[in-house]
């Protein structure tokens, strides 16, 4: 078999680091931040998203850095680059990424929300008559939640909150010569933005902070005040905890959590122009390297901004609402169970899809006198979880419910623990994780009891059973009766419970940290054996991160065999493409879904196989977690994960390709050409739930449609008319 002959080239030139990666996908959040195509609101929402993103990569990344530079271990990645490095050229990517983010909101967002009504004012913009007014509503409603905080011989530096937006304040005290310092900490669970009723048309509105820096005097009755500012302080979460030795992994983690705020400060932000002897006290007493100072234009803590665009109360500034799709296969009066058994496997892809069928799997089951047990793995839920309660309501209907709850699962260790203790409390057998590991797959197995024998269920996912991020998160997942895939689940959930031994060889699914390595390598050895100039090797990989520095080299030498590479990978990317070769492409895409799906296919010589996976090609992923890579082989479903990977790779409006230079390219901004993947994506599902609701009952359903962007057809989209198929 002829192979193409590999070039050489120098590590550096075949990777991109991991952080700086990173940091060009928060960029490309901010380039949908400044799409002109995107209403207004939406644009908003990208500015709140690319300042979420940023506070929890300094909290984690930047403080894993740092950590790395003080200890002295500047072993270089395999891009070449120390932590040093990337801790210098992150800064110089920093600076231009956040003066694009605040020129984009004061100089575009702010001005266009005011030509539709939405202003935002400040004291000294208002009439003294409605700033009297505010100050009344200070009194009254914001000064009894303030505690300032003094600074001098009888009151210590105090600790600060990580992430809240702190005022500094120097005055001079009656009778005193000298200056004392204090802070006073902008109370997040008050509306950040205060509506002003300035007789002005549309609506006008005060930032928190400026309101109480104009009535510091009510704070500090007799004191001359000297300066103040509003300032930030992130602070360094990169904790790990050392489960294999700890007695109690949940005290152990409660410890950690009581702990964050005392943890040393890893950024703090000021606004532009704040300077002066405050300033300087300010850096005496945090002693914070000038590199992670950040004077910025405009308000701190954007994130916040997401309230403003609630209480804009102008949808004709957001984008229109794209409706969940029930699938079709849970239209009719069937159970779930006679659903699954009826077709095999049915597909639940949130957010096209409604997250409901799961919700009602889980609730028939915790109801249906014939389910003997459920077992679920749990890393994110959400607040007031209806997963949860379905899953109490099982254990207190007497099943056998045992929840694998991963308490690690980084800054939602909190709210783990609660919903752990709830389920122990009714009734439910829960393991903690499992030592040494993140448990990050997602499964369900459920055990029912039908014409005097057992028959178990599954549902496997690539996304978390929370019904919040449900709807803005891409993933797709399974139901299945499928003998040989309840047998392997089955089989994982003993080892995650007991001390059971993974097998030998799963029947179909493959599990990390067990054998995913070997069968994800084997599959690209495969394409690569089976690639010739005529019949190349094809992989269509879909992740959200890939910085597996085995899997990159051996993705290269599959681009050298000639194999079709197309990677869509959503953030850090590892794989930097070669210049000139052409049959290796990477695209992302960042639109208003976060793509979180991971899919995979290979060609296998003209036989396919699809895969769906929990795990990214990362090496925490596929040796440090327990993570699970189950097959696809339902032909309607198959049909179905090939359209969608096509609507992907053919997006011009929402994609950007990396270059080899390492720079990804940039849409277009001033509009969209009917090639976005996320849109097609859900007119394709909608429109296969239509065709059968009509097949089956005769009634169609209404398909929504954009007014401002009609409804592409079919040929459309993807150029073929897609077969019939008996459900979505």
């Amino acid at each position: 078999m002829t192979k193409k002959k590999e070039t050489e080239f120098n590590d550096s030139e075949l990777f991109i680091s991991r952080e700086l990666s990173w940091m060009d996908f928060n960029a490309r959040v901010l380039d949908e931040a400044e799409c002109v195509a995107n209403p207004v609101l939406e644009r908003l929402k990208f500015i709140a998203i690319f300042s979420s993103n940023l506070d929890e990569f300094f909290m984690v990344r930047i403080a894993g850095l740092r950590q790395l530079v003080k200890m002295g271990k500047e072993l270089p990645d395999p891009a070449g680059n120390r932590p040093s490095d990337q801790l210098r050229k992150l800064r110089k990517k920093l600076e231009k990424l956040l003066r694009r983010q605040h020129d984009c909101l004061t100089d575009e967002i702010l001005p266009e929300l005011a030509r539709h009504g939405v202003r935002l004012v400040t004291p000294a913009g208002i009439a003294p008559a409605v700033r009297g007014e505010l100050s009344s509503y200070f009194r009254a409603q914001v000064l009894p939640v303030l505690t300032p905080l003094a600074v001098d011989s009888a009151h210590p530096f105090p600790i600060l909150n990580s992430g809240s937006i702190e005022i500094a304040v120097s005055m001079r005290p009656a009778g005193r010569d000298e200056l004392v310092y204090a802070f006073v900490e902008v109370p997040e669970l008050l509306p950040r933005f205060v509506e002003v009723r300035d007789g002005q048309p549309g609506r006008a509105f005060m930032l928190l902070e400026d309101l109480i820096m104009d009535n510091l005097g009510t704070l500090f009755t007799g004191c001359e005040i000297e300066e103040f500012f509003p300032f930030r302080i992130t602070r360094d979460m990169d904790f790990s905890v050392e489960d294999s030795d700890a007695e109690d992994l949940m005290q152990s983690i409660e410890k950690n959590l009581l702990q964050r705020r005392h943890r040393e400060p890893i950024r703090i932000e000021l606004i532009a122009g704040s300077r002066g002897p405050l300033v300087k006290w300010l850096a005496r007493e945090f002693r914070l390297d000038e590199q992670f100072w950040y004077f910025v234009r405009g308000p701190l803590h954007l994130k916040q901004f997401f309230e403003l665009v609630g209480k804009a109360h102008l949808p004709e500034l957001l984008e229109p609402a794209w409706p969940p799709v029930m699938p079709s296969a849970f239209s009719g009066e069937q159970t779930v169970f006679e659903t699954i058994s009826a077709h095999g496997s049915v597909l639940v892809a949130p957010p096209y899809h409604s997250f409901a069928p799961i919700i009602r799997f889980l609730e028939e089951a915790a109801e249906d006198p014939d389910v003997l047990a459920i077992k679920q793995t749990l890393y994110r839920v959400s607040g007031n979880s209806p997963v949860v309660r379905a899953l109490q309501r099982a254990a207190e209907n007497g099943k056998q419910v045992t929840v694998v709850v991963e308490l690690k699962a980084r800054f939602d260790e909190g709210n783990n623990i609660v919903w752990a203790r709830l389920l122990e409390e009714s009734g439910a057998h829960v393991v903690y994780g499992v030592a040494g590991l993140k448990v990050h797959c997602k499964a369900l197995l459920v055990v029912r009891r039908e014409e005097g024998a057992i028959r178990r269920y599954v549902h496997l996912a690539t996304g978390n059973y929370n019904d919040k991020t449900a709807a803005i998160y891409t993933d797709m997942g399974i139901m299945s009766c499928d003998p040989d895939l309840c047998f392997d689940v089955a089989n994982l959930f003993n080892v995650l419970t007991g001390y059971s031994s993974p097998p030998a060889a799963w029947r179909k699914i493959a599990a990390s940290p067990f054998d995913m390595r070997r069968r994800v390598s084997a599959l690209i050895e495969r394409e690569i054996e089976h690639s010739t100039p005529d019949h190349p090797g094809r992989i269509i990989a879909k992740m959200n991160s890939l910085s597996d520095e085995k899997i990159i080299r051996l993705l290269h030498r599959a681009a050298d065999a000639g194999v079709e590479i197309d990677l869509i990978v959503r953030g850090i990317c590892g794989y930097k493409p070669k210049p000139g070769q052409e049959n290796a492409r990477v695209m992302s895409i960042v639109d208003r879904y976060l793509e979180h799906t991971r899919l995979f296919y290979f060609g296998n010589g003209g036989d396919p196989e699809y895969y769906l996976a929990s795990a990214d090609w990362m090496y925490r992923n596929l040796d440090r977690r327990v993570e699970l890579l189950f097959p696809v082989e339902d032909e309607r479903i198959r049909e179905i994960c090939l359209r969608l990977l096509h609507f992907q790779l053919a997006d011009t409006d929402k994609g950007r390709r990396l270059l080899g230079s390492g720079v990804y390219t940039r849409p277009k901004v001033d509009h969209y050409s009917g090639a976005r993947s996320q849109y097609n994506s859900y007119r394709y599902l909608k429109e296969l739930a239509e065709r059968e609701k009509l097949r089956t009952t005769g009634e169609a359903l209404k398909v929504y449609t954009s007014p401002d962007r009609p409804v592409p057809s079919f040929s459309d989209l993807s150029g073929d008319e897609p077969g019939e198929t008996e459900e979505e």
